[in-house]
């Protein structure tokens, strides 16, 4: 079964930028050019995540994020052109679950919502997702990179997802040991080191959306 994602921007051509890479990920899109579109149609569908634009007519995306969490836990992604941190308190204080804002890069969008829908414990199997040459599909716990078939360890396979899920992020060595290790390290910590350059040799060719951030630690960026 598909998930259902409803995108409420009153820009058409974003809309359909939005759509078109959900579509490519295996996810089903609704769309509404306004808030009170937006409300008739989660009313009437059953919508796994909402993705709002702060700036709409008839209702923005502050009032519609602020009526569906009276009733509603589902995940909202709030889109703006502004990004001062004032406004993304406001959302985040609204029940907003993630912040975008604009410009972003659509592919980063689509792991935002493959992450928040995992977070969401959906148990509906999420579809592949496909970043650049690489796909990666959680359900089958298999990963192709261009095409091909790659043979990772449980740690190599859980560290690879926790870097797509947080594609477009630098990520500190701290960070990624608490999410995948679980637990606060306090050995070694070139632990990470290891497991990524094991993962980057895997990848092949592709190892080189592993980025390294100097002076912070690493981070996931899929070519197009």
């Amino acid at each position: 079964m598909s998930l259902n994602i409803l995108i409420a921007d009153d820009e058409a051509r974003m809309r359909k930028l939005v759509s078109d890479f959900l579509r490519q990920a295996g996810f089903v899109t609704f769309e509404a050019s306004n808030g009170k579109q937006a409300l008739e149609i989660f009313a009437d569908n059953n919508i796994d995540l909402l993705i709002l634009d702060v700036m709409m007519p008839e209702y923005d995306g502050w009032a519609v994020c602020r009526e569906i969490r009276k009733d509603s836990p589902v995940p909202i992604i709030m889109l703006t052109a502004r990004g001062e941190e004032a406004d993304e308190l406001f959302g985040f204080d609204l029940g907003a679950d993630e912040y975008i804002s604009k410009p972003f890069s659509p592919r980063i969008l689509v792991a935002r919502v493959q992450s928040l829908l995992k977070r969401a414990g959906q148990k509906v199997a999420l579809p592949p997702r496909i970043m650049g040459g690489l796909e990666i599909d959680e359900t089958a716990h298999y990963v192709y990179a261009d095409n091909k078939p790659i043979d990772l360890t449980p740690k190599e396979f859980e560290l690879l997802v926790y870097m797509a899920d947080n594609a477009g992020r630098a990520l500190s060595r701290e960070q990624i040991l608490n999410a995948v290790w679980n637990y606060d390290y306090f050995g070694d910590i070139r632990t990470v080191d290891a497991h990524i350059k094991n993962l980057r040799l895997k990848m092949g060719s592709l190892g080189s959306y592993i980025q390294t951030v100097r002076g912070v630690g690493y981070r996931f960026e899929a070519n197009k």
